[in-house]
């Protein structure tokens, strides 16, 4: 079971579980699913509200997954402050209502949540691993981090088999365009349409980014392989430096980067330069295999062939 499973990394998680023979249940509050609509005869889906909590209960009832990977939430850090209480219910409540179920039907079920790097903060010391300090600096980071304890309690105390990973910046096709959400996968949009994109103070910070399709195979390292009641980083252990993204950007299509001081909200809540160690995860046998340059060519033509 895939909660979230037609949005970006749930949809490509569908691909690479349904090449492997598994049994597919998507839970998505989008009726239209076209990221999986190429998947319609071939997965079960449930449209619901994941906030919905009855009728979440049902459905878990009904099926009694083998594995649950919790993929749905709201994913924007900005819009984590304009609804503060509903991001409380889809990003944090919705992770201890399922455990809690787990618990009360007592079923056998790995419980698999997916988690974000802006759980830490601003990381005092790099790179940042398993056990650095988290200080979120958003609402969402808050609610997200929150999910995790519950993970590491109900594991802990109740014996759920558990694992939870944090993906850093990951980016590709099929990632809803909006400014305020996936800021790597929107500048690659605005590029392939050929207008000038701003990257904020010179672009002399940098990240970890990720293709989705590393992502995926390392959330398939952990069905197989994660240890109960563990953490993981889904990185790619590189430092990618934001003038440089953009210099690919330029190189790839036909627009120009204009830089820009970047405005006091992101001041704020920006956690600054990020990298992770993570050789926790390739110590199960993954690691990533695409650059960065093939990610953006790769979402590049994806965008061409849906245009």
């Amino acid at each position: 079971m895939i909660t979230g499973g037609a949005g970006f990394i749930g949809s490509h998680l569908c691909d690479l579980l349904l090449k492997n023979r598994h049994q597919i249940i998507v839970l998505s509050r989008n009726k239209k699913n076209e990221n999986i609509s190429h998947l319609k005869n071939k997965i079960k889906v449930e449209n619901i509200d994941i906030t919905n909590f009855p009728k979440l209960g049902k459905i878990l009832q009904k099926h009694k997954p083998d594995v649950i990977v919790h993929l749905a939430g709201e994913t924007s850090h900005s819009r984590s402050f304009e609804n503060p209480l509903y991001d409380v219910d889809v990003n944090s409540k919705s992770t201890l209502f399922m455990l809690e179920k787990i618990r009360q039907l007592n079923f056998k079920c790995k419980f698999i949540l997916g988690s974000t790097f802006i759980v830490v903060g601003r990381p005092t010391k790099l790179p940042v691993n398993e056990s650095t300090p988290c200080f979120p600096t958003t609402v969402y980071g808050t609610n997200r981090l929150s999910s995790e304890y519950f993970c590491e309690i109900y594991h802990r105390l109740y014996g759920l088999d558990t694992v939870t990973f944090r993906i850093t910046n990951s980016f590709g096709p099929r990632e809803q365009i909006i400014p305020k959400k996936n800021a790597v996968n929107f500048l690659i949009s605005q590029s392939f349409k050929g207008e000038k994109i701003t990257i904020y103070d010179h672009g002399k910070f940098f990240r970890d980014l990720i293709y989705v399709s590393d992502v995926v195979s390392a959330i398939y390292i952990l069905i197989k392989k994660g240890k109960s009641g563990n953490l993981y980083w889904i990185s790619s252990g590189k430092k990618t430096w934001f003038y440089q993204f953009g210099k690919y950007l330029e190189d790839l299509t036909k627009t120009k980067v204009k830089y820009v001081p970047s405005p006091n909200y992101t001041k704020k809540v920006d956690v600054g330069n990020f990298v992770v160690d993570n050789t926790k995860l390739k110590n199960l046998g993954w690691k990533p295999s695409t650059t960065i340059k093939q990610g953006i060519k790769e979402t590049l033509n994806y965008l061409k062939m849906n245009n």
